[in-house]
Formats: structure tokens, sequence, C-alpha cells
């Protein structure tokens, strides 16, 4: 009988912004995933890597100023960058916690990337602000190298497309590792975002949304439930308001009701919920949970956390 198999999706509480952050915050983070690992679950892990990637495409751009002779590093190259680096903190955190219970599972970090559609009405509506602050005529520059720019509060800054994610090219890869009882570190930062151009993949100035391509990523491998781990311990309606009220169960017909009132805001809950919605789909067993970090293991035990269900 095959065991229950989870995909975790890992928010930025889980991971820190700096290196020493994240080295500390990457402990913590293993401590959740292990309670999973012992109660014999298969388990793909995915995260965010906003602060990371930013941080990387800010140092690389500096970097390029200062050493015109380099070209500038495209956000795909950022993008595996952050996996790698932010997997081997994981990886090895992971491993160590799961030693430290005696334990012993491979625990392997894969190098993902995710297809997108060149045609997605994302890439004509760029939304996500990356890399570092920019005075007008270093905007004007990226903007003569047809890079979009926004002008924020600080300064001017890069945005760039948040499109779908459609297929994962290493999910052979992934399925081979879990189906081999090992745990597996993938679609980082939602996937290095590629299209396809007859048998070359070509990175995409592009973010794809971290929740967004965990649902993929679960969907594929057919999981039994998605996990995402966020700031609050449980979805609510009304957020912030004096209404606010916290769900311990949601239906997909009742998110997808929600969703359409506004209930949600983009880029925080929303994406989580459209990510939960598609995963379950029409399936009776599927299952998704929202929850902290610190709240996982009773939020797996039924006791805390929302739990979306068809």
């Amino acid at each position: 009988m095959r065991k229950k198999r989870i995909v975790i999706a890992l928010g930025h509480e889980a991971l820190g912004t700096t290196l020493p952050e994240q080295k500390k915050a990457t402990m913590r983070t293993a401590k959740a995933i292990a309670d999973f690992i012992q109660k014999d679950y298969q388990v793909v892990i995915t995260h965010s890597n906003g602060p990371q990637v930013g941080m990387i495409h800010t140092a690389m751009a500096e970097f390029q100023k200062l050493y015109p002779e380099y070209t500038a590093t495209p956000m795909s190259v950022c993008s595996a960058m952050s996996q790698g680096y932010i997997g081997y903190d994981l990886q090895n955190a992971i491993r160590t916690e799961l030693l430290n219970r005696g334990v012993y599972k491979p625990v392997s970090t894969i190098l993902t990337q995710v297809t997108v559609d060149p045609y997605d009405e994302a890439f004509y509506n760029p939304s996500k602000v990356i890399g570092r602050v920019m005075d007008k005529e270093e905007a004007e520059a990226q903007e003569k190298k047809g890079n979009h720019v926004v002008e924020t509060g600080e300064g001017y800054r890069r945005i760039v497309a948040s499109p779908r994610p459609m297929e994962i090219i290493e999910i052979d890869a992934i399925r081979a590792l879990l189906e081999a009882d090992q745990i597996v570190v993938a679609c980082g930062g939602g996937g290095i975002p590629v299209l396809v151009q007859d048998h070359r993949l070509k990175g995409a100035s592009a973010v794809i949304e971290k929740d967004t391509a965990a649902g993929k990523l679960a969907e594929l491998l057919d999981a039994d439930m998605l996990v995402i781990l966020t700031g609050v311990e449980k979805v609510c309606l009304d957020y912030g308001k004096d209404s606010e009220t916290p769900l311990d169960t949601l239906t997909v017909a009742e998110a997808k009701r929600y969703m359409a009132e506004g209930q949600f805001e983009e880029g925080t809950m929303l994406p989580k919920l459209q990510a939960a919605v598609e995963f379950i789909g029409n399936s009776a067993v599927r299952s998704a949970l929202i929850t902290r970090l610190d709240t996982t293991r009773e939020g797996l035990a039924g006791q805390t956390g929302t739990v979306i269900r068809k």
C-alpha cells in the first residue's frame, strides 16, 4: 500500500531573509518537516524565494555596474541560484534533524524548471516587483533594454510577469526519488520559468507564484495533501477587520464563492486558495491545509489550521 504523499509549500516565515536568518529558520522548519516524515508520509518540499532572489538580482546588478564587461544576469539564472542555496540549507537542516531522531533518509534538491506560455496574459501586465532601487537614469536605461519599470516611494524598480505554470520539466526525476522513499526539495520559488523553443528551454523574464507551482507539483505527483505554511494560523474572512472570522474548514465551492466576493488579496491568501482549489479539483480524497509553521503538528492532527476539501 502506498504511503500518504504530501507537498509542503514553505512561506517566507520558514526561511527568513538574510543568510544567518535563513540558517536558523531552516533548522526550525526542519523540525516541522521531520514530524511529517516520522508519521510515515512521503514528503516533497517547495518554498518561496522572494527576499533571496531579490538579494541575488541586486548583487548581480551591482557587480555588473562595477565590471561592465560582465553581462547582466537574467532572472532565470537568479532563480536557479536561489533554488540552489535555499535547497542547500534546507536539505542539510532536514538531514541533521532526522539523524538526531534516529531516522536516515536521503534529502535531495532538484533544480527545477517550469514551462510557461509565452502568450500568457501576465506578460502583457507584469506585476512582480524585483531587484534594487534605481534612479531615473538607470530606470530609463532598463526600459531601453525592453524591461518594465515601476516608480515606487523609494525610486524605481523592475517589474516582471507572473505567468501560470504549465509543465514541470524535472517531474520524472522528482517522482522517481519520491517513489524511492526519499525526501525532495523542488520547484523552489515557483520553479525557474522557461519557454519551450523546439528542443531548447529558454529562461523567461518572469517569476512564477510559489503557491500556484506547489499546487501543480502536488497535482502531477498525485499527492494526497497540499500543506501551505504561511504567516497566519487559519484562513480568515474579513481579515484585519472587527468582523474577522477564522475558518476551520472550507469546501471547494465555499472557497470559490469567497474568492469571487473578493475576500482574499492578491499576493497573500488568494493564490494559496487558488492553488488548493485547483489541486483538489473534483477529488473526494485530496485535501489542503493552510496554517502557520509553528502550528503544523496541530494542523496535521486536525486541531487547528484551515482544511479544504471537496
